[in-house]
């Protein structure tokens, strides 16, 4: 099995920045392509930005350049750097992690809140 634990989270003005990590610890060989997702109150839960082992990624079209997606194999770690951050950003933040076989493995999220 594989747990992925978020941090990071929390309150930032317009314009500011954050960056998200997530842990994964357990049997990290199994996991392929992980992710960072958002729900913001009222809507579905939808994809930021994924990468690959092998380190390709896709990003979402409403992130137009602020965020940045990296991995860290050697920590077993995740990144997600936010630039520019706008109200609209505001959402829980999850990590996923999809192994070669197809399971996903969620974590518990972290807030993420941008406000004047």
């Amino acid at each position: 099995q594989v747990q992925v634990v978020e941090s990071g989270g929390g309150l930032v003005q317009p314009g500011g920045s954050l960056r998200l990590s997530c842990a994964a610890s357990g049997r990290i060989s199994m996991i392929n392509t992980m992710g960072w997702y958002r729900q913001a109150p009222g809507k579905q839960r939808e994809l930021v930005a994924s990468i690959t082992s092998s380190g390709i990624t896709n990003y979402a079209d409403f992130v137009q350049g602020r965020f940045t997606i990296s991995r860290d194999n050697a920590k077993n770690t995740m990144y997600l750097q936010m630039n520019s951050l706008k109200p609209e950003d505001t959402a829980v933040y999850y990590c996923r992690g999809v192994s070669y076989g197809g399971s996903n493995f969620w974590g518990q999220g972290t807030q993420v809140t941008v406000s004047s």
